[in-house]
């Protein structure tokens, strides 16, 4: 079953570049100052988890295609990578539990606000994804690299539990590529053709309101 887009249909709407960067910039410095007392637990939590860094420097697909390192909390023991696939799967044995409770409030990702600062991330636009998936992308599917990804988006809040889609696939990464990511791709390329600050305000507000008020399921 296909979850692509019609490739006529694709068009990336114009916009202002510098007056997105302004924001991502100015909103991404207020958002820091105002949870650096969070910032400073989870940073704590990390380094108490187990031994290891702070941060988990991930390699992603940025902007025409320039890979870059993404920041999180670490949540994971030490060279989780070497112990498994890319993908995270349900109940994952890698993550440690202060790791599990990072992941589910969240503030595992509050140092990618480190990324949108360096200009390698916005506050809002598609999932940041890493190399080895990309190169899965169709090329209707690689116009989301023509901007920079986000923290969150359309494909990122639909995909909140994304293990829980997992759980129980006997060959995740299969599933992942074939079913999952042409679904977040298809929203990512919506959003693509249809991006303005008003958008960006939309979907941070939305983001706000999920994140504080939408109960998740304890793992």
């Amino acid at each position: 079953m296909s979850h692509t887009v019609d490739t006529q249909d694709v068009i990336i709407a114009p916009k202002s570049v510098w007056v997105k960067r302004t924001f991502d910039v100015v909103l991404a410095i207020i958002t820091f100052l105002l949870l650096f007392p969070l910032f400073l637990v989870g940073s704590l939590l990390a380094k108490l988890q187990s031994k290891g860094p702070v941060f988990y420097k991930s390699k992603r697909v940025g902007k025409d295609e320039v890979i870059f390192e993404m920041y999180k909390f670490r949540t994971m023991v030490v060279n989780a990578d070497t112990l498994g696939g890319s993908l995270t799967t349900y109940r994952d044995t890698r993550i440690t539990p202060i790791g599990r409770f990072l992941r589910w409030t969240k503030l595992d990702e509050l140092p990618n606000l480190i990324n949108v600062i360096k200009g390698e991330m916005s506050l809002i636009g598609p999932r940041p994804e890493a190399p080895d998936y990309v190169k899965h992308y169709t090329e209707i599917q690689k116009q989301v690299l023509r901007v920079k990804p986000g923290m969150t988006g359309p494909s990122q809040l639909a995909n909140r539990d994304e293990e829980e889609k997992l759980k129980g696939q006997q060959d995740a990464e299969h599933y992942y590529i074939t079913e999952l990511m042409p679904k977040k791709l298809a929203m990512d390329l919506r959003y693509v053709a249809t991006q303005s600050i008003a958008t960006d305000i939309r979907w941070l507000l939305k983001t706000c309101w999920v994140v504080i008020f939408v109960p998740r399921q304890r793992k």
